[in-house]
């Protein structure tokens, strides 16, 4: 009888070993075999748990997009009041976590985003991961500001979260997660110092919802 938390242990040994074998030979020359052989596995194990690579790098950023979410809702139970600026300010330092920053974690990213281009499973959560991000800010901003702006407001501040962690990922010295979370932050500002009391008392538009 097989003990219990094994699965779960297998399970996460195996989702270490990809991110650990992405972080220093690439998803591309990332066999079964290596990976299994980091985890201390048989290759056999991965077929039987995720059915093959693309399900091991699907369980890799689902367990990835897990950290983020805790990492931003770990960040809001911390917050003393629920300001606009407090809770946006919880997702931007979620985004620039130590769990979403690190050399493997950012290199799973980097092969995630690539892949997802081509794996229609890949793409689906990738879809999900960037509406949860633009409906969270978009709801905080609308808070704070009429709706079109919200988006728009919405629209930019993820592109400048997501373009401050493509850009320092790729950097040979690795992601400056202080200066990437600094930069977040002055835009953040600026949208918010041309609407401060400009509050569109209208409920938030369908979709533009609070991700808890």
């Amino acid at each position: 009888m097989p003990k219990v938390g094994v699965e779960s242990m297998r399970r996460q040994q195996l989702i270490n070993a990809t991110m650990n074998a992405i972080d220093d030979i690439g998803l591309a020359d990332a066999t079964i075999v290596q990976i299994a052989r980091r985890a201390g596995v048989s290759a056999g194990i991965i077929s039987h748990y995720f059915g093959g690579k693309d399900g091991l790098l699907e369980a890799t950023m689902r367990q990835i997009l897990t950290d983020l979410g805790n990492a931003v809702g770990e960040r809001r139970r911390e917050l003393a009041d629920d300001a606009p600026r407090a809770r946006i300010g919880a997702v931007i330092e979620g985004n620039f976590d130590r769990t979403q920053v690190t050399g493997p974690a950012a290199k799973t990213w980097l092969a995630f985003w690539t892949s997802s281009m081509h794996q229609p499973e890949l793409a689906r959560l990738q879809n999900v991961n960037d509406r949860r991000l633009y409906a969270n800010l978009c709801f905080h901003f609308s808070r704070v500001m009429p709706r079109i702006e919200a988006r728009d407001a919405a629209r930019g501040l993820a592109a400048m979260i997501d373009g401050l962690w493509l850009r320092g990922a790729l950097t040979p010295d690795g992601l400056d997660a202080d200066g990437a979370r600094r930069l977040a932050f002055d835009c953040l500002d600026q949208l918010l110092a041309h609407h401060c009391g400009t509050a569109d008392p209208r409920p938030a538009a369908e979709g533009d919802s609070h991700d808890t």
